[in-house]
């Protein structure tokens, strides 16, 4: 598969956008859709997409465009919506899928209305593609300004993730291959509804020890549904596991966290994201990995709490009670 492959990118977000950046930079052709006449406008007229990227001045190589299709008839496709409009988006390119087109998920989550995976979703909708996922350690802010970066670059076959990695890589974003698909998408779900609890925490200013010991057993239980669901625990050790927690946990960029710290300022989930433009993933997601979790048979005790939490079933002060009075428990279970 040659390195000079043209790119689509579905979604003009701030992910979307940085990812366009970066490839447009190595020198690749870009083709950005995005739904957003305003977004449109604002790129075509002065290269910059200021609702969801500003200050960063988007490169040439950059083809905006309204048309879904003909940024789905790329080489490559890169996937940025919203977890849960990923099938309608899937639907409305499925006439450009054509046998093992590489179809790159850059968003995170569980379908909530399915309590599926989203690659799941992509073998229902677009059952000719060749799925892979994109996911890591990266703020849309500092890739899209060109600062270094890493992620991993998952897919079924080692061959196909070495494949990609060879197109979707530059001297600023280094992908590493894996062929563990599973694991990397359930790290990267779940680590949103961690970041949200790790949030509350820094909220509620009970400390970077609590803290720590919070964002390390939420990676026990990212790990053990990682597992159960069939994906590797070493997995778990890389970008797509400890290293995009480690960043989602500790940074008010991340929105999942910047919401569990209003959460734990006393703020109310309406009124946190009604003050928000872009989707905070683990909010739709907390309900889906406890349905998974309970189906497999999976203890996630930080998940769970965040779910009531969101649910409104039980205040901050009564989880974060429930936490520290659960029982003692062995290293490493």
């Amino acid at each position: 598969m040659s390195d000079q492959k043209t790119i689509g990118v579905i979604g003009a977000g701030a992910w979307g956008t940085a990812l366009a950046q970066v490839y447009a930079v190595a020198g690749k052709p870009v083709t950005l859709w995005t739904r957003n006449d305003d977004v449109l406008w604002t790129i075509d007229f002065s290269r910059v997409n200021d609702a969801y990227l500003p200050g960063v001045r988007l490169h040439e190589n950059i083809t905006v465009t309204s048309d879904i299709a003909r940024a789905a008839a790329c080489d490559v496709l890169l996937i940025v919506t919203p977890a849960q409009h990923l099938r309608e988006t899937l639907r409305n390119i499925k006439g450009q899928i054509t046998p093992r087109k590489p179809v790159v998920l850059c968003c995170k989550g569980i379908e909530m209305a399915s309590g599926k995976m989203l690659s799941t979703v992509v073998e229902e909708e677009t059952p000719l593609a060749e799925i892979a996922m994109l996911t890591g350690p990266t703020f849309a802010a500092e890739v899209g300004r060109g600062l270094p970066s890493a992620a991993t670059l998952a897919a079924k076959s080692k061959a196909m993730a070495d494949d990609l990695s060879t197109i979707l890589h530059s001297k600023t974003l280094r992908p590493y291959a894996s062929d563990d698909l599973v694991g990397a998408e359930i790290a990267g779900a779940v680590k949103n509804v961690i970041a949200i609890a790790s949030g509350i925490i820094h909220g509620k200013e009970l400390g970077d020890s609590a803290r720590a010991a919070l964002v390390t057993r939420g990676l026990a239980e990212i790990s053990r549904l990682a597992v159960a669901m069939g994906g590797k625990r070493e997995t778990m050790s890389g970008m797509c596991g400890m290293g995009d927690l480690m960043l989602t946990c500790s940074s008010m960029q991340s929105r999942n966290f910047s919401l569990g710290f209003a959460l734990g300022q006393g703020q109310t989930l309406d009124e946190i994201l009604g003050e928000r433009r872009s989707v905070t993933e683990g909010v739709h997601t907390a309900k889906a990995v406890m349905v998974m979790a309970n189906k497999v048979g999976v203890e996630m005790p930080i998940s769970s709490l965040v779910e009531k939490v969101i649910a409104g079933q039980i205040t901050v002060d009564e989880g974060i009670s429930h936490i520290l009075g659960r029982p003692l428990r062995a290293e490493g279970q």
